[in-house]
C-alpha cells in the first residue's frame, strides 16, 4: 500500500457571508456577536469557532462567516438588515468559494511548495487564518486546530488551477483523496 503523507478532499460548506464594519463602533461588534452566534475575530489573522460556524478575519474592517448546515440560508436577510442597522453590512459570497482540506504529517510541508506562508505551528497555530497565494491564485488558508490540517479557500472560478496546484504541491509526499465533507465535518474530523 503506499504511503499517504497528505490527505485532500474537498470542504463543502453551507454559505459563506462577508460581514463588514467598524470594530470600534461597540454596537455593531456587540450586534454582529449577537446574530452570528459567536464574536467577531478582532486580531489580525485569527478565527473564532462554534457549533458548526467559524469566523475568519479577513481584514481591519472584514470578516468572512463560513458554516456548515448550522446556519439556515434563509437567515441572510434578517441578519443583513440587523447589521445595516448597527452600521455595518452583510454580504452573501456563497457561491463564491470553493475549499478543500490538506492534512497529514506532511501537509504543511506540501502546501509550502506553492504558498509562501511559514506554516511552521509556532507562527501558524490552531484558529489561524490568512490571505496568501496559491501558486498564483489568491488564496485563504485556515489552520483548524492543533493537527497538521488547513482548509484553503479560492474563488469558484480558479478551482481548477487551484486543485491542481494542491495536487502537485502534494504529490511528492503521496497523497490520498477522500470523499467531500460539510465545512463543519472537515474541521473536526479529517485525519
Amino acid at each position: 500500500m503506499a504511503d499517504h503523507g497528505v490527505t485532500l478532499g474537498e470542504v463543502l460548506f453551507a454559505l459563506a457571508w462577508n460581514v463588514r464594519g467598524n470594530p470600534a463602533q461597540s454596537s455593531f461588534v456587540s450586534a454582529a456577536e449577537r446574530l452570528l452566534g459567536l464574536p467577531l475575530p478582532l486580531e489580525p489573522n485569527t478565527s473564532t469557532r462554534s457549533a458548526g460556524k467559524t469566523v475568519l478575519w479577513l481584514g481591519p474592517r472584514s470578516w468572512l462567516l463560513v458554516a456548515g448546515p448550522a446556519l439556515r440560508r434563509n437567515e441572510f436577510d434578517v441578519t443583513r438588515t440587523a447589521l445595516n442597522t448597527a452600521g455595518g453590512a452583510l454580504f452573501d459570497v456563497s457561491s463564491s468559494y470553493v475549499g478543500w482540506m490538506m492534512a497529514g504529517a506532511r501537509a504543511a510541508r506540501a502546501l509550502n511548495r506553492s504558498c509562501p506562508l511559514d506554516l511552521h505551528p509556532s507562527a501558524f497555530p490552531a484558529g489561524r487564518c490568512a490571505q496568501s497565494v496559491l501558486g498564483h491564485i489568491n488564496a485563504l488558508l485556515y489552520k483548524v486546530d492543533e493537527r497538521p490540517a488547513f482548509i484553503v479557500m479560492v474563488a469558484r472560478s480558479l478551482a481548477v488551477d487551484a486543485w491542481g496546484d494542491l495536487c502537485a504541491s502534494a504529490g511528492t509526499e503521496g497523497y490520498r483523496v477522500v470523499p467531500p465533507s460539510a465545512f463543519d465535518a472537515a474541521a473536526r474530523s479529517i485525519d
